[in-house]
């Protein structure tokens, strides 16, 4: 009993003198947001090694270093539960692009393709850590590349489905959140929905999640839908869907349907949740415009440029077949040309067969088309179970990889009052932890890693535009991870605090 006395006497002085003690960083003043959505509290925060040691009145204590954050908003490290940023991964440790919008996590293993295997990319990223924190899926692409090799434009047989499954486990003992696919890129497009169930199942017994790039977002958006709830019906385990988008003019304004749908869903026990990134166009390959795969089908191209986008809103972001195109839109390349757009759409990607065949590796190619409505982004940003999300990377041709985060924050938050302030952070922390079933960041509370954003409300917004995507963002006036200051003043500092986040 004594000892229970004495404990308790030194927890009490501890806590009585915790201001007192000597840390290594304080941030005084911040109207601080712990990550769960509730309102600001002004107060300090103390930090220790990496971790958040004290939060509250800090008056009397003192820092090695001390930060005036009057008028800024101090938050949890924003998690990026769709990214691209690690791409080029050792020519860019300091993650620029993702900390300049103060993002701390990134969650990479996106789309169906990941690192492989994963346990080595893990044991060298620990060796040569990075900026962020990382954390990764398995990926299906990446997995069925593996088997089926070239022989791909097939459904797997059985047999091939086993060997798949021996190497997602293998990947979920790594410490892979779960399984990513993306269902409308090769190979995955030809896998049969049964192929992605079985695996799927596979990571129920490691508590894993699904995320994915569903098999359509335009022509066969509401198959797709409920392929992706039939998944975590029948596997039992918590399906995402990645950049949720309504993106072909005949399903504009079916937002609200589609929430019906996943929360009909929910209701059912099934848990599906989302992420979305804050811009009306995508980025990805201009094969990706034809799911039936008959590239050189006019009529298949017409239709695609008068439901699914116009030729003036397709812009080649790289060309490699012809980098002079780089930057243009369809309709101007098929005017240089004197093509209708139709016809040019189904010329670029022959030219691109052909580079092809001469190039191991494949030829470069992508492209950016506006297909989605600002009210349906409105409404699905709202829903209580959307968390945000860049899809970017470092070397991208689409804004979001430098913008998204404070777009966000500035666009939709203070300038159009889309989202309240709180309730955006909240998408971009908190839930987004929740989303992606971690357990210790997201949020400010003491003993949590110190992953810490301060940006300044009344002036943060993105700078990045399609012309010039990698613009560094205003606002963000200071970034850590893990207690050490990765960015502040518009520049990187060089430290390498991030680490690996295992399922």
């Amino acid at each position: 009993m004594r000892y229970i006395i004495a404990i308790a006497v030194i927890v009490s002085l501890f806590s009585c003198k915790s201001k007192q003690l000597q840390y290594d960083t304080i941030i005084r003043n911040g109207m601080v947001y712990d990550g769960s959505g509730n309102k600001p509290v002004k107060t300090d925060i103390g930090i220790i090694n990496d971790t958040i040691a004290f939060i509250g009145d800090l008056f009397n204590a003192k820092a090695e270093k001390e930060i005036d954050a009057a008028g800024n908003a101090v938050t949890p490290g924003f998690i990026d539960t769709h990214s691209h940023h690690a791409g080029n991964i050792d020519e860019n440790r300091s993650f620029e692009a993702a900390v300049s919008q103060g993002i701390t996590t990134i969650v990479i293993g996106q789309d169906g393709g990941s690192r492989f295997p994963l346990k080595e990319f893990f044991q060298q990223l620990s060796k040569k850590p990075v900026s962020v924190n990382i954390a990764s899926y398995s990926g299906h692409n990446t997995i069925r590349d593996s088997i089926l090799g070239k022989n791909f434009k097939r459904q797997a047989t059985q047999e091939e489905i086993e060997k798949m499954k021996i190497l997602l486990r293998e990947d979920m003992e790594a410490g892979a959140l779960g399984f990513s696919t993306g269902l409308e890129y090769d190979p995955g497009i030809y896998s049969a929905s049964d192929e992605v169930l079985q695996l799927a199942k596979e990571i129920k017994w490691y508590n894993g999640r699904y995320i994915s790039h569903i098999r359509s977002e335009d022509r066969y958006f509401w198959k797709a839908i409920d392929e992706v709830i039939n998944i975590g019906r029948e596997a039992k385990i918590p399906v995402q869907v990645s950049h949720v988008k309504l993106a072909m003019r005949n399903i504009w304004g079916k937002a609200d349907s589609l929430l019906a749908i996943f929360e009909a869903a929910r209701k059912k026990g099934i848990d599906i949740t989302a992420d979305i990134y804050p811009y009306a166009f995508w980025n990805s390959t201009i094969r990706v415009l034809f799911p039936d795969r008959n590239f050189n089908n006019e009529k298949e191209a017409e239709l695609i440029l008068k439901e699914i986008t116009l030729p003036e809103d397709i812009i080649l972001g790289s060309y490699e077949v012809n980098p002079l195109y780089a930057g243009k839109n369809l309709a101007e390349i098929a005017k240089l040309e004197n093509k209708t757009t139709a016809r040019m759409l189904v010329e670029l990607i022959e030219r691109l067969d052909e580079c092809d065949k001469s190039n191991k590796n494949g030829c470069q190619e992508n492209i950016m088309a506006t297909s989605m409505s600002e009210e349906d982004i409105k409404k699905m940003m709202q829903w209580p179970h959307t968390n945000i999300c860049s899809d970017g990377s470092s070397k991208g041709t689409h804004p979001r990889g430098y913008g998204a985060f404070p777009r966000v924050l500035g666009k939709y938050t203070r300038e159009e009052k889309a989202i309240a302030l709180k309730d955006a952070i909240y998408k971009m922390t908190g839930l987004a932890a929740t989303n992606m079933g971690f357990k210790k960041i997201g949020f400010i509370k003491v003993g949590f890693p110190a992953d810490l954003v301060m940006f300044n409300p009344d002036t943060v917004g993105d700078m990045a535009t399609v012309a010039e995507p990698h613009k560094l963002a205003e606002g963000i006036e200071k970034v850590w991870v893990n207690g050490k200051l990765v960015y502040e003043n518009k520049k990187v500092t060089g430290a390498y605090p991030g680490k690996i986040i295992k399922r």
